[in-house]
């Protein structure tokens, strides 16, 4: 058998087993969302049962999860649209102007998204605090905001950088102007970029859960939080947590499904130009 054979069926077998081991959280999550507690704790994961809706009925049922949701849902779509924006604009500034200390500055944002979430926690929770804006959804807004315009920026650059220049300079010989090149020739050219990191920023927000545990109360706890709640008192609900898992898993899930294209596009762009 020859060498390439060889190695192409060990890349197989290699792949096969990642992606089982990808999905194998997952559908374990989709059979406990249909088993009783009983079936979960005492009987094998992939056993016989009867499939039942009941964990998620409590969990549609219960306000404080579909609050949760509600409230993660409108903190992402705000996330995303600020951060993908502002970044957008610092991407395209980056690349397009020469000035001094321009790498300084895109360096800081990169260093600034390695400095861990957790020491940012104190002076976070102090601040809004202090201006009396704990448990509300603007300061999770913006503590959100201010990890994921980095992420952002540095997933933009590449992207503008590959969008080629004469198509300015023949907007600016017909006298258009700066904004009207960026808005209506530049950000459209960059939307594979700008669909992969809003993908990327959205997920972020969506499943964030350290700003969100210390950040919020009872009032306006995102999704994740009100998983938590189903850990109970003496024993978890895997069933109601599974089910509510299940169900988080929709958004992020139809979002990637319909800009596929655009992500996969996106990706190899900036694969080539990075």
């Amino acid at each position: 058998m020859k060498k390439k054979t060889i190695i192409r069926y060990i890349l197989i077998v290699a792949i096969f087993v990642i992606t089982i081991l990808e999905i194998a959280p997952i559908i374990l999550i989709i059979l406990n969302s249909f088993k009783t507690d009983k079936e979960i704790w005492f009987g094998n994961p992939f056993s016989f049962f009867i499939p039942t809706l009941n964990s998620y009925h409590n969990v549609i049922s219960s306000t404080t999860f579909t609050h949760g949701l509600l409230i993660s849902l409108i903190v992402g779509v705000l996330v995303t649209i600020i951060s993908v924006m502002l970044g957008a604009l610092a991407a395209y500034g980056l690349t397009r102007f020469k000035f001094r200390g321009r790498n300084v500055i895109a360096y800081s944002m990169l260093s600034s998204r390695m400095i861990p979430q957790l020491a940012l926690m104190v002076p976070f929770y102090m601040l809004f605090r202090t201006f009396g804006m704990l448990d509300m959804t603007p300061s999770l807004v913006i503590a959100y905001i201010s990890f994921n315009i980095p992420y952002a920026i540095w997933m933009l650059l590449p992207f503008f950088a590959s969008v080629p220049k004469s198509f300015e300079e023949a907007a600016t010989i017909d006298g258009a102007s700066r904004n009207q090149i960026f808005w209506r020739i530049v950000l459209p050219l960059a939307v594979p970029g700008l669909s992969v990191a809003s993908i990327f920023v959205f997920i972020n927000s969506w499943n964030e859960f350290l700003y969100a545990l210390i950040l919020t109360g009872s009032k306006d706890q995102t999704a994740p939080i009100a998983i938590m709640g189903y850990l109970g008192e003496y024993t978890p609900k895997w069933g109601e947590i599974s089910a509510a898992g299940m169900i988080m898993l929709i958004p992020a899930f139809i979002i990637a499904l319909f800009m596929q294209k655009y992500v996969i596009e996106g990706l190899s762009i900036g694969g080539v130009k990075g």
